[in-house]
């Protein structure tokens, strides 16, 4: 078993990643998907998993879901550069369908076997506020005390260790690729709004805003 306290950079903890066989994800998607941004950003971002074009180019929010969020944020007033950018679960979970590899949600025990890649993110980034995108998100640093929709809009306390000891502010909101899905137009800047919304209480709270 991997001593992740052992990690000193992120960089380290990377290179580990890329190997990890903790789960049986890695069988099939092309590569890890690290988090990236500044070392010590003071706002994370925390999705569900790499998409198939994130699998394929590995980086984080590159696909359809990171265009969204990029739009999000500048609206928000922040910037990409000045935030860091992961997801809960590392490798992309799909399923076959002809040529098209379709996302699966990720099960409670890929969730857990990424949980040590997530924890280590947070100890060597040390951010001031977390954002977690979605319920995968939310299940991976929190359980499930909490609910996206029920939650969003006011400021929790996470537990860095994921039990007791230091804690960061979160925030929860939607995923993108939610707006991306949404039925109808009406809908989808609703909740584009609400994840703009959202991202501007992170920012206040991180004090990226002034």
């Amino acid at each position: 078993m991997l001593d992740h306290a052992r990690f000193p950079t992120l960089a380290a903890a990377a290179q580990a990643c890329r190997v990890c066989h903790a789960c049986p994800l890695y069988q099939y998607a092309t590569q890890a998907v690290f988090g990236e941004g500044p070392s010590h950003a003071r706002l994370m971002l925390v999705g569900e998993q790499p998409g198939d074009e994130e699998d394929r180019r590995g980086h984080p929010f590159v696909g359809p879901a990171g265009a969204l969020l990029d739009g999000a944020l500048a609206e928000a007033g922040l910037s990409r550069d000045a935030v860091f950018v992961t997801n809960a679960v590392k490798h992309f979970k799909f399923v076959e369908r002809g040529k098209r590899r379709l996302h699966e949600k990720p099960r409670a025990r890929e969730i857990a076997a990424c949980n040590p890649w997530l924890r280590d993110e947070l100890r060597l980034v040390e951010p001031r506020m977390v954002v977690a995108l979605g319920a995968t998100a939310s299940a991976a640093l929190f359980g499930t005390k909490v609910s996206v929709m029920r939650d969003r809009g006011r400021v929790l306390s996470l537990a860095l260790d994921g039990d007791a000891g230091e804690e960061v502010e979160a925030v929860l909101t939607i995923h993108p690729s939610a707006a991306l899905r949404a039925p109808t137009s009406e809908r989808r800047h609703e909740l584009r709004d609400m994840l703009i919304s959202d991202l501007r209480l992170a920012a206040r709270q991180a004090r990226l805003d002034a």
